[in-house]
């Protein structure tokens, strides 16, 4: 079992950049598809990015080119780097992680682990 803690969210204009970070603790010594999902009023929720145990990344086509994931070495510390954000990305985002390797679809509902969330708003 993990536990997940996101920070970096703020509020910055269109065209700037936010790195996200989620704090893993716990069992870290097991393998765990990790992702980052985000909720907007009134959307449902989507699959951002995942890292996939032995390394693999991948980035939902929505944000594609301008976000990217990546994990400390240590496997303690999730990042999610987001460049030229828009409006349209404002957002509450979500770390989640489940345990052995991702499944083919980037799905919430195969997380069984999720942080608290931490809001990102972008400003035209």
């Amino acid at each position: 079992q993990v536990r997940l803690l996101e920070s970096g969210g703020g509020s910055v204009q269109a065209g700037g950049s936010l790195r996200l970070s989620c704090a893993v603790s716990g069992n870290t010594g097991s393998s765990y598809c990790m992702g980052w999902f985000r909720l907007a009023p009134g959307k449902e929720r989507e699959g951002v990015a995942r890292l996939d145990s032995d390394g693999t990344t991948t980035i939902a086509d929505s944000v594609k080119g301008r976000f990217t994931i990546s994990q400390d070495s240590a496997k303690n510390t999730l990042f999610l780097q987001m460049n030229s954000l828009k409006p349209g990305d404002t957002a509450m985002y979500y770390c989640a992680a489940h345990s052995g390797y991702c499944y083919d679809d980037l799905v919430d509902a195969d997380f069984g682990f999720w942080g608290q969330g931490t809001q990102v708003t972008v400003s035209s």
